[in-house]
């Protein structure tokens, strides 16, 4: 019974932090949707929580902004009071992050001291706050490149790596809380399955990399249009740039690019779900199976949605583009969360502590 009950304790307290992790990742979403993310020009992890506390640091804080090129050539008619709009997503953002670190650091000493975190349990922790603690210092690389005099926004290759970098930190997070609370019972040993579900986590963790290149390039209004690439089936800039340019800079080849892979991710998962129909032995994966086709169905339509709305994105406000672009965002990591999860219950390999 004690078994049990430090299970159930440890496994919702990770399925918590991934809630929070997925918070996270949106509130990022609206921090670049909004423009927000380099109102902060300072990475101060002690301190950082407050925002400016009189008119004295706010005029310092702006000030600092000021210097860098997206104020220069960009936002260079703000006042203060439309510098602390973008400053709040920002703020918030980070905010949330070391909140994040809270939730998981006064649980983890309360379980070590009430023995319901076991001695197994110990490596795959420090792991988790290793991962977690990268991920604040790649966001903060990431946020560096765009504090210069050069660049109107971050590099999208670092912005691309943030995101993956967050990904793979919920989905381990998600894998050790199923490895938790699955009973045995609920696992399938199907290995042609897991081979393809293993598959189409590669191909999906390689769209939401293109994902993160097209949100980076602002590659959506490249190419308004649906079905075709501004008319085109196929980019003729394909033939005029080097493999290089195509595959991480031109916005009409990456936009390409990553429609292409969500018609593939479509066909390969409605054939995974005739596959995994047949098997029935497992209740969890019942459910998640089903979820999974239906959630890369509504990304889909979420995407071309989002293309055909994005004419009328404009900086700093929040429309119809930017909501559809945020949902799509959302649904994407609820699919590859999905197929993780479809992909543990498909029998990883058996330990004794499962």
């Amino acid at each position: 019974m004690q078994e049990e009950k430090s299970r159930m304790l440890v496994s919702n307290w990770l399925f918590l932090g991934v809630a929070m992790l997925i918070i996270q990742v949106i509130l990022g979403g609206v921090t670049r949707l909004t423009g927000s993310g380099l109102s902060i020009t300072e990475w101060d992890p002690i301190m950082g929580f407050l925002p400016p506390l009189n008119e004295g640091g706010w005029q310092h804080a702006f000030h600092q902004y000021q210097q860098i090129a997206q104020f220069k050539y960009m936002n260079f008619d703000f006042t203060l009071s439309d510098f602390k709009h973008i400053f709040f997503w920002e703020w918030f953002h980070r905010l949330w992050a070391r909140s994040i670190g809270v939730v998981f650091l006064i649980p983890f000493v309360y379980f070590i001291i009430k023995k319901h975190i076991k001695p197994w349990m110990i490596q795959p922790l420090i792991g988790l706050f290793l991962l977690g603690a990268m991920q604040g210092l790649i966001g903060w690389i990431m946020v560096k490149s765009g504090l210069n005099d050069e660049n109107l926004y971050v590099n999208h290759i670092k912005l691309a790596v943030h995101f993956v970098a967050a990904m793979v930190l919920i989905a381990y997070t998600l894998l050790f809380a199923l490895m938790i609370r699955v009973p045995q019972t609920q696992k399938v040993a199907n290995p042609s399955l897991k081979k393809f579900t293993v598959l189409i986590i590669v191909v999906l963790f390689i769209q939401i990399m293109y994902g993160a290149f097209m949100a980076g390039l602002k590659a959506a209004s490249a190419a308004p249009t649906w079905p075709t690439i501004n008319g085109m089936w196929l980019p003729d800039a394909f033939w005029k740039e080097s493999i290089t340019q195509n595959l991480f800079f031109n916005k009409i080849t990456i936009h390409f690019i990553h429609r292409t892979l969500a018609y593939i991710i479509l066909i390969l998962l409605i054939s995974w779900y005739r596959k995994a129909s047949q098997v029935k032995q497992s209740d969890w994966l019942n459910v998640t199976k089903k979820l999974s086709i239906a959630l890369v169905a509504l990304q889909v339509l979420l995407g071309i949605a989002a293309i055909l709305t994005s004419p009328g994105i404009v900086l700093g406000k929040f429309g119809l583009f930017e909501w559809l672009a945020e949902l799509h965002q959302v649904v994407g990591m609820l699919l590859l969360l999905s197929m993780i999860t479809n992909a543990y219950l498909l029998l990883f390999k058996k330990t004794n502590n499962t």
